[in-house]
C-alpha cells in the first residue's frame, strides 16, 4: 500500500515522504495512529501543494537573511564598558547576548544571540570583525569595537 508519512517514522520514512509499505503496517498501525494516510489523488495534491508552500518559505527566509546580511556590512557597533584593567583588558567580557542588545538598542536590527559567533568572548578594548551565521547558506560579518566608558 502506498502511503504519505506525516510524521518520522524511524526506520520506515520521513515526513513528507511517499513509501510503499506492507497493508497491514498500514491498516494496523500508521493510519490509526496518525503517522501517515493512503496516498490517493487528493492526499498527493495537498502534499505537492505543502511542499511548494515549504519551498517559497525557505525562499524568502534565504532572501531575508541575505539582505539582513547585507545590512550588517556596512555597520560597525559601538560598545561602551566602564571595568577596564591595566593593557586595555575587560574585567569580564562582551558576550553575544550584550552585542545582539546593542544592535537592537542602537540600529534597531534583531539578531538573535546564538547567531553570533564568537570563537570566545571579547576580553579586550579594540575593534573585531565577528562572523553571524543567519541561516544554513547565508553568513554576514559585524565589525564590534569595544571601548572605555567616558564617564569616568
Amino acid at each position: 500500500m502506498k502511503v504519505i508519512f506525516l510524521k518520522d517514522v524511524k526506520g520506515k520514512g520521513r515526513k513528507g515522504e511517499l513509501k510503499e509499505v506492507a497493508d497491514g503496517y498500514a491498516r494496523n498501525y500508521l493510519l490509526p495512529k496518525g503517522l501517515a494516510v493512503i496516498a490517493n489523488k487528493g492526499n498527493l495534491k495537498t502534499l505537492h501543494e505543502q511542499k511548494r508552500r515549504e519551498e517559497a518559505k525557505k525562499r524568502a527566509e534565504r532572501l531575508e537573511a541575505e539582505q539582513l546580511a547585507e545590512k550588517l556590512k556596512n555597520i560597525t557597533l559601538i560598545i561602551q564598558t566602564d571595568k577596564v584593567g591595566k593593557d586595555g583588558r575587560l574585567f569580564g567580557s562582551v558576550t553575544p547576548k550584550q552585542i545582539s542588545q546593542e544592535l537592537k538598542k542602537q540600529y534597531q536590527i534583531e539578531v538573535d544571540r546564538k547567531k553570533i559567533q564568537l570563537p570566545e568572548p571579547i576580553r579586550t578594548l579594540g575593534a573585531m570583525k565577528i562572523s553571524l551565521k543567519l541561516h544554513n547558506e547565508v553568513t554576514g560579518s559585524l565589525v564590534v569595537v569595544v571601548q572605555e566608558n567616558a564617564k569616568q
